[in-house]
């Protein structure tokens, strides 16, 4: 197995048994990235001399006893929304065109020092204001969309270009582009991670979160992130906590969720197979599987909507009006679209998420984690525009990917979406675990246990070279 293969738990402790040298590991990632990324497009930037650079010094602290963490040494990459002083946060758009960071974001400084080794920024959907990432291709796919708006991150991470990366979420951002490449990925409580330092879509629906191949990764990169940063207005206190589960394996007495409604319609017959056989495998751990009705289900998506749009529109209107040409028309379209929304609307939208985070808390109070697809579909061809369902009824790609991801933004409560299975035509298939606000710990606990009976956890996409 080569070093880019390997998980960022396999790696670190590869690096701290002093099996391997995080230049030898870096070092094997920049190979990679060079090997694949023609074909990919992951990235926006790669910052090789400097990733290497860091790796060096990275080595010279592990040989004096300054060990840091678990990151210390770990090469990955950052969605380019995400600031990181002196360096371009271009959001993939041209309105970004002469931007350069003038500081670190509270994430990008979290990394740093843990001593992750920063190889450079991915692409995201323009202003991650899509759910597809037009110019980066599926991992398992070239042919297929990677998702988004994280697409770059969640393929750069199946494709072994880094053994992790850090997203955002918020309408599914990171747990759809997660899923249609096979990783995992992890949106956490809303205000757990600060945002500080990185570019908005919708302030109150936006998550930070990383991708990771392995559900103990997602574990070790959340406990590098976590801490209040008043910079941020959400930003919540909570302890220092270690989200490593400790009872792995084990999941007797715990309640998981079965959604009666909503999750399991319109959804292609692979992915319920799949996402119900990972829900029996939860049975078998000792988990008792409870049927759970997902309350509100028609207010999902016209609330997802009434509060991204506006607030999108709010945050662009100056470039709006000054660089409309700068857009993309996909997203110029939905800026425009968010000056028509009106006052009252938005506070009805603002409502009826205060109403559904209540209904929410109701039924969550009645299991520990609630288990469902992550995405109805696997990866779309990256010409296919809607997708018509077996009742008859037609859905954008997109309003497809964001129905079943939209609901844990709204109100906030922490989701993972993990591998746990392929379809028909060899596509990875993603189950979503959801559970109580700050209950992340559970959450994790219950992907590690699936992860650790299935096996074949943190597998690349089979990309030839």
């Amino acid at each position: 197995m080569k070093p880019f293969e390997l998980s960022l738990a396999d790696a670190a402790q590869a690096v701290q048994a002093g099996e391997l040298s995080p230049v030898e590991l870096t070092d094997s990632v920049l190979d990679r990235i060079e090997a694949v990324e023609g074909r990919l497009q992951a990235y926006v930037t790669v910052i090789a001399e400097a990733a290497r650079h860091s790796a060096a010094r990275a080595e010279h602290e592990i040989a004096a006893g300054r060990l840091r963490g678990p990151l210390h040494g770990i090469p990955m990459a950052l969605k380019d929304l995400i600031d990181t002083d002196g360096m371009p946060t271009t959001a993939s758009s041209e309105v970004r065109a002469d931007h350069v960071a003038v500081g670190d974001s509270t994430v990008a400084a979290r990394l740093s020092a843990a001593g992750a080794v920063l190889l450079g920024k991915t692409h995201t959907h323009e202003f991650a204001y899509g759910l597809t990432t037009p110019q980066t291709n599926n991992a398992w796919d070239h042919d297929r969309v990677a998702g988004g708006s994280s697409g770059g991150s969640a393929v750069a991470v199946a494709a072994g270009e880094a053994t992790f990366t850090l997203g955002t979420d918020t309408g599914g951002s990171i747990r759809v582009p997660a899923s249609l490449n096979g990783v995992v990925g992890l949106k956490p409580t809303y205000g757990l991670i600060p945002r500080h330092g990185v570019t908005s879509l919708s302030w109150s629906l936006d998550h930070v979160g990383p991708l990771t191949r392995t559900v103990r990764d997602a574990a070790l990169v959340l406990g590098a992130l976590v801490g209040h940063d008043s910079r941020d207005p959400a930003s919540l206190s909570v302890p220092t906590t270690n989200y490593l589960p400790k009872d792995r394996g084990d999941l007797t007495g715990l309640r998981v969720g079965v959604p009666s409604n909503y999750y399991f319609e319109r959804v292609t017959p692979d992915v319920e197979a799949a996402v119900r056989q990972a829900i029996g495998q939860l049975e078998k751990l000792g988990a008792e599987l409870v049927e759970v009705e997902i309350p509100m289900t028609r207010y999902i998506q016209p609330t997802q909507w009434g509060l991204m749009v506006p607030e999108a529109t709010a945050y662009h209107e100056r470039t709006l009006r000054s660089m409309p040409d700068r857009y993309a028309a996909d997203v110029r379209i939905l800026l425009e679209a968010g000056e028509l929304v009106s006052a009252g609307d938005y506070l009805r939208a603002q409502r009826a998420r205060t109403l559904m985070r209540d209904a929410w808390a109701t039924m969550l109070a009645t299991v520990d984690v609630i288990a469902a697809p992550a995405v109805p579909m696997t990866a779309a061809s990256s010409e296919q525009d809607t997708v018509e369902w077996a009742d008859g009824t037609a859905e954008a790609v997109s309003d497809s990917y964001v129905r079943l991801s939209a609901p844990a933004n709204i109100t906030g409560i922490p989701a993972l979406t993990m591998p746990v299975g392929q379809d028909q035509d060899g596509l990875p298939i993603g189950m979503q675990l959801m559970g109580r606000p700050l209950h992340e710990a559970t959450v994790l606990r219950v992907g590690t246990a699936y992860e650790e009976a299935h096996g074949g956890a943190g597998r690349l996409a089979p990309i030839e070279v």
